[in-house]
């Protein structure tokens, strides 16, 4: 069972690391697209139908592309569809939230400070909001709002505000900053996926039937893509962010969520105007940087107490603390990692606990077995750089109080 519970965190891992890829991809040529739209130039030279041209230089090459305000008269042999780069980020990034959040979901979903239900019902609630929130968006970008681009931004940025404070009435704060991303992210993809790349099949198809293609399908897959532009880098910081307890970790999480979105407005607006040459709207700089400063206040509000933090022993941790060896286990443990493990870290330097980890009594190391398996008993990670000196014979002593109390569980249970 050990050995499983390693084979099981490096595929956690191969997941992360095929999720960033993806996303490298997908956010790369999403920007491109986006800056070299808005950076057209229009001439009298240009042949029929063409929108605008862009010549660019990269990596030694010179590039003349040129964009049509609908289609060209043919369909060329050759057409370069972008949509793999989407769906695989979103798919690499759904397996991720069910490794982490589902199978995990005892320690990572609910958060029993905050509500009594049980892990079946926060997988529902889970995939349920993805699934809801894009019809609820759709309806909106489908509505007499499609024809206010500003006004329907507003309206989303309220349901994603909303969305975040009811996240945070039953889930910890870091899967509220993670259903956060997932919710946006899936009306990202599923844009993609069910609105622009379909509208430009339709567009293909009646190229290849000599029919005019109706211009309205480019105009709503242009408003989609604008969506997908400025929710990309909130996206970014809601997936990065479970490695900062300060952001997530907060009474105020949801508030700084709401003003991370504002963040991704103004700091896309500022390339986006910069791009399509209209200006320089300096004025986003310091607006950045005030909603940046005000998070940082909040994240100094107290904290809410997590499941982590929650002082209930479950009966997997009383299996750990009966186990052979688990005093030996508490006594290096606390000498070689609750300096910066602590709620009051000592180490010079470190004035939070690094991750939210404690490892200061046995209920604090009995719910974090895994980890210290994982990060210093058949690995060297931590502590790191083996700055408290943890000697080989010790990682042995926390290696076997696992291996002899995971062994004799189920699966499931081992992954707690």
């Amino acid at each position: 069972m050990a050995e499983i519970i390693v084979i099981w965190d490096w595929l956690e891992f191969a997941l992360r690391w095929l999720h960033v890829i993806t996303a490298i991809a997908w956010i790369g040529s999403s920007f491109y697209f986006i800056a070299l739209d808005l950076g057209l130039q229009k001439n009298n030279k240009l042949p029929p139908g063409v929108q605008g041209e862009e010549w660019q230089v990269h990596g030694g090459g010179f590039y003349h592309i040129q964009k049509y305000s609908v289609a060209p008269n043919e369909v060329p042999e050759h057409l370069t569809w972008f949509k793999w780069e989407s769906y695989s980020t979103w798919l690499s990034g759904f397996a991720l939230m069910v490794v982490i959040y589902w199978v995990g979901g005892e320690l990572y979903l609910i958060d029993s400070a905050k509500s009594d239900l049980e892990l079946w019902q926060g997988i529902i609630i889970s995939a349920a909001s993805l699934v809801i929130g894009w019809f609820i968006y759709d309806f909106l970008c489908k509505s007499r709002f499609r024809n206010n681009p500003s006004l329907l931004m507003v309206v989303l940025f309220f349901i994603l505000v909303v969305m975040g404070w009811s996240y945070n009435q039953i889930f910890t704060g870091r899967a509220v900053f993670l259903h956060l991303g997932a919710f946006t992210a899936t009306i990202m993809t599923a844009n993609v996926f069910l609105v622009i790349i379909p509208n430009q099949k339709i567009v293909v198809d009646d190229l290849f039937a000599k029919r005019t293609p109706n211009p309205e399908f480019g105009k709503i897959a242009k408003l989609r893509s604008t969506h997908n532009n400025y929710l990309t880098l909130p996206v970014i910081f809601l997936m990065l962010s479970n490695h900062y307890p300060l952001a997530f970790a907060s009474e105020w999480n949801w508030v700084i969520a709401a003003l991370v979105f504002l963040m991704g407005v103004t700091i896309r607006h500022y390339f986006n105007t910069i791009h399509a040459r209209a200006g320089n709207p300096i004025w986003t700089w310091p607006v950045t940087i005030i909603i940046f400063i005000f998070i940082m206040w909040l994240s100094m509000a107290p904290a809410i107490i997590s499941d982590k933090e929650a002082a209930r022993i479950n009966e997997k941790q009383v299996v750990f603390e009966s186990a052979e060896e688990f005093s030996e286990t508490v006594d290096i443990v606390v000498s070689r990692c609750s300096m910066c493990h602590a709620r009051e870290p000592v180490w010079e330097g470190v004035n939070w606990a690094p991750g939210d980890v404690y490892l200061e009594t046995p209920n604090d190391i009995t719910k974090n077995a895994k980890l210290i398996y994982l990060h210093s008993a058949i690995s060297y990670a931590m502590p790191p750089a083996n700055i408290t000196y943890m000697e080989d014979h010790e990682r042995a002593i926390l290696k076997r109080w696992f291996k002899s109390t995971v062994n004799g569980m189920s699966f499931t249970e081992a992954l707690k």
